[in-house]
Order: structure tokens, then sequence, then C-alpha cells
């Protein structure tokens, strides 16, 4: 075992650094590019009406204050209402005009024709809807005691996203607005006990 370690102390290091020397020159330029595109066709969102989907914590939360800052309309979306108060709060000291909070499952169609029909009565249309509605697991498949665990798990990782966005998506193109789905990296980089996740 200490062989082992003394040659992943000598060999991962020094191939860590080659790999970032070599990708440096590539990084650079992808972010020179962002930073030109980003200058050209910059959107203004001030007045945009934004739907996102699992706000009440983690990514959905944060995303809801990038978007305040920009002073937009939002609408936020989550099973625990009691958790959007506070973000509604914070999202308005920030700097958003209005925000709505509604309790809805996105597993559920009715729920997501529900909060997408009440903010087009309310705003009068849908710029962006921004699903960050998922929910992880941390175990082995065969591990698995109780199936009913993994329908939950895809239920809300793809109905989640497919419900909302079939939903909103003729106001979506009635504004010219976007869709926006949040994806894990284990799509494309899969990890151990993360199969049904990713």
């Amino acid at each position: 075992m200490d062989f082992i370690n003394c040659v992943l102390n000598w060999v991962v290091l020094p191939a860590s650094l080659v790999m970032l020397a070599c990708s440096w020159p590539a990084l650079r330029f992808i972010n020179t590019c962002e930073w030109l595109y980003k200058s050209f066709y910059s959107e203004d969102m001030e007045d945009k009406v934004v739907i996102i989907t699992g706000a009440s914590s983690g990514i959905g939360e944060q995303i809801a204050y990038e978007y305040a800052k920009r002073k937009v309309n939002l609408v936020l979306i989550a099973r625990r209402e009691h958790r959007l108060r506070g973000i509604r709060e914070k999202a308005r000291y920030i700097g958003a005009k209005q925000v709505m909070i509604m309790a809805a499952d996105v597993v559920k169609e009715d729920d997501c024709r529900r909060f997408v029909n009440e903010t087009v009565s309310h705003f009068g249309r849908v710029d962006h809807l921004v699903n960050t509605a998922s929910l992880g697991h941390i175990f082995y498949f065969e591990e698995v005691g109780d199936t009913s665990v993994l329908k939950h798990l895809l239920d809300i990782n793809f109905w989640g996203n497919v419900y909302p966005t079939y939903v909103a998506l003729p106001y979506i193109h009635q504004s010219n607005g976007r869709v926006v789905v949040n994806a894990a990296v284990e799509s494309w980089l899969p990890l151990p006990r993360m199969s049904l996740y990713a």
C-alpha cells in the first residue's frame, strides 16, 4: 500500500500539472469567445418574467438571486412554500421587481399547468423557464431495497423537467423566450453510486 501511495504521489501531481499546462490555451480561448459572445448578444433582463422550479434550496435558490440582480419578475416554485418566503424577501432586497411564490410538485402535470397559468394571468407572459428541481442519490444499485425510491427519483429528474416545459412552451414561443434545464456532470462523467442520477 505504501508503494502505491508513493507511486501515486510521484505520478498524479506531475501528470495533473502537465494536463493543466496543455489545456490552459484552450480554456483561455473558450473564455475569450464567451466574453465576446456576451458583449454582443447580452439580453436585457429587466422586467422579464422568469419561472424557476426547485427554487427552495441549492442551485435553484442561487439562480433566483442571480436573476433578481437583473431586476426581473420572479416566480419561484417548490414543494416547500415556507422555504420560499425567505428567498422571496431576499430576492426583493437584491433587486427583483415582483416575486411570486407557489407550492407545486413538478411531477404533477396539473400543478405545472396551474403555476404556469397563474404566472401568465398575473404577468401576461413567460420569458424564461429554469428547471432546477432534481433529486440526487448516493447508493449502489444492488443496495436498493425498495424500487419505489427509483421511480420517485426518475419522476423528479425526468418528468420534473418535461411537464413544466411542455406547459410553458407556447408562452415561451410567444415571448421568444428560453428554457434552461439544469444538468448534472454525472450525465457525461458518471461516478460510482450515482448511476440513476446520471
